[in-house]
C-alpha cells in the first residue's frame, strides 16, 4: 500500500530527496504522498527509502489504498517506462 506522512512532519525534506518516484511534494503544511506514484520503493529498494530516513517517524502505511506487492511491482514498471 502507498504510504502517508501524518500530522507529526516537519517538512523537513529528507523524505522528499530520497524518494526513487518523485512521489512526495511539499504540502501546506506537511508533505503529502502522491499515492498514484508511491511504490514503498518495491522495485528500487528494499525497504521504503522516505521511512529510513524520517527524523521523527512520520511515514505510516495508507490503509485507504492497500496495494499487494505485484501492484506495487506493476505501478512500479509502469511509472519506469513512462519516465523512458
Amino acid at each position: 500500500m502507498p504510504l502517508l506522512i501524518v500530522d507529526e512532519c516537519i517538512a523537513c525534506d529528507a523524505c522528499r530527496e530520497e524518494c526513487p518516484m518523485d512521489a512526495i511534494e511539499e504540502g501546506d503544511p506537511i508533505y503529502i504522498i502522491d499515492p498514484d506514484r508511491c511504490t514503498e520503493c518495491v522495485g528500487t529498494y528494499d525497504e521504503p527509502a522516505c521511512i529510513a530516513v524520517c527524523p521523527v517517524d512520520c511515514i505510516i502505511p495508507d490503509k485507504d489504498n492497500v496495494e499487494t506487492m505485484q501492484e506495487l511491482l506493476y505501478k512500479h514498471k509502469q511509472l519506469q517506462e513512462e519516465e523512458e
